[in-house]
């Protein structure tokens, strides 16, 4: 920042939070490469231009503005929309105007520092001549992400669901990739099919995402799925299978993790990642959960007054997990007609999990209820090793791994720590391929679970 400079902190109420975006052009943060071209799309389906940010390129004027003692997600996120905007600038000369865009950074409560981002990243922006008129578009998850007053709101809801689309059908365009590239029969086949197939669902989310009818987006994936179905070698015997969860960001952005799941199949593994869809179903959840213990209290306290707020909160998030868990059994059940991939879970699952083991909470919150859960379902499931990616520091992750570890060694299930800072480290390979040669030998003697089997079985790894 500069030296000197007053930050005037009310722009991290003023210039950060909801607002309407108009004609204003949105600026996507690469996370998940598939699932932001995706939403670009449905952006652009509305008549908003939405532009998906190169990522990393800009990871030294990301370190350039931090100290390192952030998470590292803020500094790459930070870096990409620092790196965009210097094109941009070069690009447009006086004819750029930073008002005319908004950077799309939401956040979450909480301890995570993913809270924190968008407001450091004001300070940042609002430190360089001219980008304090660029605003920071921030959904949270205190109102379960709720769309209202992004747009017209007539249109929120169709936007929504359009929205939720693109993130399972980004999830099931990634479980392709990985269900395909470690037994394709031509090497790189699998990678430069995904590339069109991606172009090709963006393009018909931008055709048919506003109109409520959803069937030609479905019949493109369809489509696709059969004609991914075809790169498989089916003589190729069956690999370890590798269970990944950890922080959202980091086990997502492939730059980021250099690559992981990549490394792993070399390596011999089939890898399945956590999806995008299970964070969005957790915050909703999380809020209806929240809205029932409200409940509980003001009826014991007896506050009427509240009970309409709590009882209003309760409809409004149990119906959007509704819709969401339905959205997501429905496509799954179609594509699995087609591919075997692997079914997402139930939060509500997960949760159970945790109650039957009596090693975490969900009262505790954060990633580490979805990591943690995921994990004893991995290790219930037939799966041959798990990996925990996250961030060097990451509160959350940390308490998954101190919880996971003597009980995956207990159970001699392969587990490997995958955290991340933007160095490589001189040990990465030599662990990876002793986590892989662990996950082997436990596929040896235990063989891999059946695709065919549901990923919300009614036990856990403690029956």
């Amino acid at each position: 920042m500069e030296a000197g400079k007053i930050i005037d902190f009310r722009s991290l109420s003023e210039a950060v939070g909801k607002f309407h975006i108009g004609r204003k052009k949105v600026l996507l943060p690469a996370m998940n490469r598939i699932s932001a071209h995706l939403l670009a799309g449905t952006f652009r389906a509305f008549g908003i231009e939405a532009l998906v940010l190169a990522t990393y390129g800009g990871l030294d004027l990301g370190k350039q503005y931090t100290s390192g003692k952030e998470c590292y997600p803020c500094q790459v996120t930070l870096g990409d929309v620092l790196a965009f905007i210097r094109g941009e600038r070069e690009r447009l000369g006086r004819a750029f105007h930073p008002e005319d865009y908004i950077y799309f950074m939401p956040e979450s409560d909480g301890p995570c520092r993913f809270g924190l981002y968008n407001k450091f990243q004001r300070l940042v922006l609002d430190s360089i001549p001219g980008l304090d008129r660029l605003k920071i578009c921030s959904l949270t998850t205190q109102d379960g992400y709720s769309l209202a007053g992004l747009l017209e709101e007539e249109r929120v809801t169709d936007f929504k669901k359009a929205g939720f689309l693109a993130v399972v059908a980004g999830d099931i365009l990634d479980r392709l990739v990985w269900r395909v590239r470690p037994y394709e029969r031509e090497p790189g086949a699998t990678d430069a099919f995904a590339e069109g197939a991606l172009h090709r669902l963006a393009a018909s989310l931008e055709t048919w995402g506003a109109g409520g009818n959803y069937e030609p987006v479905l019949a493109e994936l369809d489509e696709i799925l059969a004609e991914a179905k075809d790169l498989i070698d089916p003589q190729l015997p069956p690999k370890p299978l590798i269970g990944m969860v950890g922080e959202i960001f980091l086990r997502m952005h492939r730059e980021s993790n250099q690559d992981l799941i990549r490394l792993l199949e070399k390596y011999g593994a089939e890898v399945e990642n956590a999806s995008m869809a299970e964070w969005v179903n957790y915050v909703s959840y999380e809020r209806l959960r929240e809205a029932r213990k409200h409940l509980t209290l003001h009826l014991r306290l007896l506050h009427f007054t509240q009970l309409r707020t709590c009882l209003r909160d309760i409809l409004d998030f149990g119906l959007n997990l509704l819709f969401q868990e339905a959205t997501q059994k429905k496509i799954y059940r179609r594509t699995r007609r087609v591919l075997d991939l692997a079914e997402d879970h139930r939060i509500a699952h997960l949760e159970k999990i945790l109650d039957r083991s009596e090693v975490f909470s969900f009262d505790v919150r954060t990633e580490a209820c979805l990591s943690i859960g995921g994990i004893l379902q991995c290790a219930a499931g037939g799966y041959n090793g798990v990996v925990n990616v996250y961030p060097f520091t990451c509160m959350p992750s940390i308490t998954t791994s101190a919880i996971v570890k003597p009980l995956l060694n207990e159970r001699q299930l392969p587990y490997l720590d995958a955290h991340y800072v933007g160095s490589f480290q001189p040990g990465r390979e030599a662990a990876l391929s002793t986590f892989l040669y662990q996950a082997r030998q436990h596929f040896g003697r235990h063989g891999r679970k059946r695709r065919a089997e549901t990923r919300n079985r009614p036990e856990g790894l403690f029956p």
